[in-house]
């Protein structure tokens, strides 16, 4: 059989926990090849091994059939491997071209030819349809945006094989199929793909073969063609799972957030939200649905006070909010799971016990007189841990030790738990998998009956369908249109989000 990768038997251990416990991978040359499992199931560490991150305990790597040594990144490059982490391996303060040709820069007379650069990465973002300005720096571009960069970084490698772990999880439906046929080009061209991905439509798309993992044992591998969805999501939690979210229709009561002309501008400076207005009321979810870049970011970070805005009012149960703290934010009754949780969610270096009091450690009882109490921090840290199934080898592990869905469990387990007026729930499930997917979407809709507001930012259309009572769509800064998931279609969605006219009357 030609595989081009093999990975045979392959045991990683770290302290307190085995990730990959005798996993067998094997990938055939011009393929697309699932890994499918839960979250913290050993797929990223898997790979990580693959890529040269880390070293296995046991087992063998085989490329084109020979046995090789991979000791870090440099030497998987040099194999033709190359890696699209679902965290962002990028510098915040350089440009995109800088941190493309990083570690590979073009020399001209002793310094580097940045202009080479730049029209290289223009060539190659035209090439596969990842446009992206090269001059751009990372701070200043969307998280899609920088998603694009990391494709880029490693087609400029020149890579054969290309791990993409979780590469659509912050893409909108319209960057979801244009990823997809950029895979299939790929394909054509005679490179080999494993994809990372907890999405079961993608597998079925365009996936031709799936190799399943749970709690870090491997399943089997299984022929898409002949499988299904439900099938897959039987083999990777070990029980059956809901793809429909049961709720009952929503009973709004009051007006919690008000949101009167606000206008806000980026980093630099250009105006991203429009005279924006928008209300959301207790016990009821509101989606917003919109293209990434179109100012929901900028919107959350004015409410949530991550960001000046420049006019117009914010208000809470009637009382302004505008330009406050973002303690004050939070004491005022809004929780914040955001969108990018590794810099607004948490403190990577912290202990993840410490991590879920993050909004609380300065009230009692988790400090008295300004001395942190460790017992009842950590007392606490361990219910919001099973109760939200957080896996973790212990509450004094490192939040960054965690899978990405074990860190977004803890940020939902911890926002969840104040009981606030408001949840903003900016991208909730991005990189989780089906199991989690459904216990965070039943945990919303338990906050939303318990009279709570939910305003939820997803690119996920059907979890924008499946979750709201209301749906605003937001284009170029503003809401341009309100519908109700009942009465429109994702067709229909799709078509205002891109920023053509409501024609029915269903909307308001």
């Amino acid at each position: 059989m030609n595989y081009v990768i093999e990975m045979l038997n392959i045991r990683k251990e770290f302290p307190g926990i085995v990730a990959n416990d005798n996993i067998t991978l094997q990938v055939k040359q011009g393929e697309i090849h699932a890994l499918l499992g839960e979250n913290g199931a050993g797929k990223s560490t898997l790979m990580n091994v693959l890529f040269g991150l880390y070293q296995p305990e046991k087992g063998e790597i085989k490329v084109r059939g020979e046995s090789v040594k991979i000791t870090d990144p440099n030497v998987a490059n040099r194999l033709g491997i190359g890696m699209v982490h679902q965290h962002f391996m990028l510098v915040d303060k350089f440009t995109v071209t800088e941190n493309i040709i990083l570690g590979s820069e073009p020399i001209k007379k002793g310094t580097v030819d940045i202009k080479k650069a730049e029209k290289e990465v223009e060539r190659l973002s035209e090439l596969y349809g990842l446009r992206v300005d090269p001059k751009a720096r990372i701070r200043d571009i969307s998280v899609g945006m920088q998603q694009r960069v990391e494709i880029l970084k490693t087609l400029y490698r020149g890579a054969e094989i290309l791990i993409f772990d979780e590469p659509t999880a912050v893409l909108t439906p319209q960057e979801i199929k244009e990823l997809i046929e950029i895979m299939r080009a790929l394909i054509r061209e005679g490179k080999s793909i494993i994809l990372i991905t907890h999405k079961l439509k993608e597998i079925m798309q365009v996936c031709d073969r799936c190799t399943v993992i749970r709690k870090g044992e491997g399943i089997g591998t299984v022929d898409v063609a002949d499988t299904n969805p439900n099938e897959l999501a039987s083999l990777m939690v070990g029980r059956e799972v809901t793809f429909s979210t049961e709720k009952q229709p929503a009973q709004p009561k009051d007006v919690t957030l008000a949101i009167q002309d606000l206008n806000v501008k980026d980093a630099r400076q250009v105006d991203m939200v429009k005279s924006l207005n928008l209300e959301v009321k207790a016990g009821e979810i509101v989606g917003l649905a919109g293209v990434d870049g179109n100012g929901q970011s900028e919107l959350i970070e004015a409410i949530t006070g991550l960001r000046k805005a420049d006019s117009g009012d914010i208000r809470l149960n009637g009382k302004s909010i505008t330009n406050l703290t973002p303690r004050k934010v939070t004491e005022a009754g809004i929780s914040h799971i955001p969108q990018d949780r590794h810099r607004f969610g948490l403190v990577l270096d912290f202990p993840i016990g410490e991590n879920m009091v993050l909004q609380t450690y300065h009230h009692e009882p988790f400090s008295k007189k300004g001395v942190l109490r460790y017992k009842e921090i950590y007392q606490k840290a361990k219910s919001l841990i099973e109760e939200y199934d957080v896996r973790t080898p212990s509450v004094y592990t490192k939040a960054r030790a965690l899978s990405g869905g074990n860190q977004q469990k803890a940020i939902i387990g911890r926002e969840v738990d104040r009981s606030p007026d408001l949840i903003i729930a900016a991208q909730p499930t991005r990189g989780l998998d089906v199991g989690a997917i459904e216990f965070i979407h039943k945990k919303l809709i338990e906050e939303r009956d318990k009279g709570r507001a939910v305003l939820l930012l997803s690119f996920e259309l059907d979890e924008i369908m499946n979750l709201s009572d209301r749906i605003a769509v937001m284009f170029d800064g503003s809401i341009v249109a309100e519908v109700k998931p009942e009465e429109t279609t994702e067709q229909e969605l799709g078509l205002l989000m891109a920023g053509s006219k409501q024609q029915k009357a269903g909307g308001q």
